[in-house]
């Protein structure tokens, strides 16, 4: 029994001794945190201004279809008065 507690104190010591970060690695995984953090901020800041511009591209893109459809619209109207001026014109 004896010999089972010195082998965990021990392995204990083995363990606390291999398992701690110095205060340098503990600075050196802030600044790393810190400047990730930098990183995921301006990652987000630019995913924001991406899906701004996108909104306002989808914008302009219904707004170009629409003008399309209006000019659809006004060519097949005189389309269709041309003919009905050129047939009135060969009826005579």
């Amino acid at each position: 029994m004896m010999k089972a507690i010195k082998f965990s104190a021990v392995l204990a010591i083995a363990a606390l001794a291999t398992g701690c970060a110095s205060t340098s690695d503990l600075d050196a995984l802030d600044a790393r945190v810190s400047s990730l953090e930098g990183k995921v901020s301006s990652a987000s800041a630019d995913a924001a201004s991406a899906k701004a511009s996108a909104a306002d591209a989808a914008a302009k893109a219904a707004e170009a279809s629409s003008a399309a459809r209006a000019a659809q619209r006004a060519a097949e109207e005189t389309n269709k008065k041309l003919d009905n001026m050129y047939k009135h014109a060969k009826a005579k």
